[in-house]
């Protein structure tokens, strides 16, 4: 049986794969196993009102206490766990996903993630029935003061009221402590319709920037179509017509953010890690002079750390496999190309807010433009080839596959590299090539995509 618990949560279509059965079972394993205290946020999905029903019904069901923070980022959750010194966090949202999807994502009492074996427990309790099911076996097992909650015991619901100011205030606050704002700065902004309609532009604006600001209104079933991070066409046609100094896009539950400069050039979280990294060795904050990334960051990214003498540690692909790294060693900045940052200093989780928040407190500091800033990394061109096929692991014991990959890594040398990486969702096979110039990218990439292809045909 496939795992309930993916690279980020529950997700599936609302209603028909995740539905108010699982959401409610998942809020009673919040309260067994993170505590009594719980604070749930959600996205703008149309199905957000549904499924935070049925996960506060859950809580309540097993003796805790919902604390709702309403529309939210869900960094703004991850935060408001550890300000009200909750047990846990919910959030409900399926990120960057179309409008008919949801998802619920949990954190535990210092808003980080939390780890396989608990999601292992979370699911064998759910798979095994829920609260009911397991006060049935105890009392068959002759527990005789096995319950379920019941008259005083039974838990409620709180609003909290200023969730969104605290979560905005923490963005602000973060900048005005390094004798930095943004007078002066023309920031053109797509909420995507998402979560981040009710923070970011705020928080800009209290920073001093003109903020001029697209997509945030929303209705529950625009939320990043044809907007935010994801496309990022919007943004462009936005600071074209307002000739904003920077551009900043969020996905639907603002946990990560795309940037661009005037002209439209693409400031991708490669390219924002950099900047910060730079910045934050000058200032001496860059824990073990080392930032983490992926197998998937940008060669780009690599040489210019390389260049400023700063370490790289490379993970698997997925927020929780960087924050992993992070965690273990004490570093405090890692991310994604996706835009996915995680700055421990101010938040447990992916920020989008923050993350904007410290690329432009970054890009002050050095008295550059924006475009100026970023050319500290020259992007190297990326070509990447999905290959169907049906059986991955004779890819991966391929003596002609390995033998093509060699050879286009010798062609390369230190100016390109390659990498093979098998999906964990589909029949394939992913094949990148990197190199300082794109006819090589294209070149080596397809030549090796039609071994891999040949190998199972």
């Amino acid at each position: 049986m496939a795992r309930l618990f993916g690279t980020d949560g529950v997700r599936g279509v609302a209603n028909v794969e995740l539905t108010c059965e699982l959401a409610y079972k998942l809020g009673q394993a919040a309260a067994v196993y993170l505590g009594k205290s719980i604070v749930i946020g959600k996205d703008t999905r149309l199905s957000g009102d549904m499924l935070e029903a049925a996960v506060c019904a859950g809580i309540a069901s097993a003796g805790g206490t919902a604390l709702l923070a309403g529309v939210i980022p869900t960094p703004g959750v991850a935060l408001i766990v550890r300000e009200l010194s909750a047990a846990g966090g919910v959030v409900i949202s399926a990120s960057h996903n179309p409008p008919e999807y949801n998802g619920i994502k949990l954190f535990d009492a210092q808003g980080f993630k939390l780890p396989d074996a608990v999601e292992d427990e979370i699911e064998a309790f759910i798979a095994a029935g829920g609260l009911e099911a397991a006060v049935a076996r105890a009392k068959a097992e002759g527990d005789v003061d096995a319950h379920m909650p019941q008259g005083a015991e039974v838990g409620i619901a709180i609003e909290i009221e200023d969730a969104c100011e605290m979560y905005i205030e923490h963005a602000v606050a973060s900048v005005r402590s390094q004798g930095v704002d943004f007078e002066g700065l023309h920031i053109a902004l797509d909420a995507g319709h998402g979560a981040s309609a009710h923070a970011s532009a705020v928080a800009l604006r209290r920073l001093g920037a003109e903020v001029t600001v697209i997509n945030d209104d929303y209705d529950g079933t625009d939320i990043n179509v044809r907007c935010g991070s994801t496309c990022l066409t919007p943004l462009r046609e936005l600071m074209d017509e307002c000739g904003a100094d920077v551009g900043v896009a969020h996905d639907g539950d603002a946990d990560r953010v795309m940037l661009m400069a005037p002209g439209g050039l693409e400031i991708d979280g490669d390219m924002v890690e950099a900047v910060c990294a730079l910045d934050m060795k000058a200032r001496g904050v860059l824990v073990g002079n080392t930032a983490v990334s992926t197998v998937m960051c940008n060669l780009g990214f690599m040489h210019a750390m390389r260049d400023a003498g700063i370490e790289v540690v490379q993970t698997k692909v997925g927020d929780r496999y960087v924050l992993e790294a992070m965690r273990e060693h004490g570093y405090v900045l890692g991310g994604e190309q996706s835009g996915h940052m995680i700055l421990l200093d101010y938040n447990s989780t992916g920020d989008g807010l923050m993350t904007a928040c410290q690329f432009l407190a970054a890009v002050r500091r050095s008295g550059k433009t924006v475009e100026e800033a970023v050319s500290v990394m020259k992007k190297f061109p990326q070509t990447l080839i999905n290959v169907r096929v049906a059986d991955k692991q004779a890819v991966a014991e391929s003596s002609a596959v390995a033998a093509a990959v060699a050879a286009a890594e010798e062609a390369l040398g230190d100016s390109g590299r390659v990498l093979l990486r098998p999906s964990g969702t589909e029949p394939v096979v992913r094949v990148m090539v990197e190199a300082f110039d794109a006819d090589a990218a294209d070149l080596h990439a397809r030549a090796i995509a039609d071994v891999v292809g040949a190998v199972v045909a």
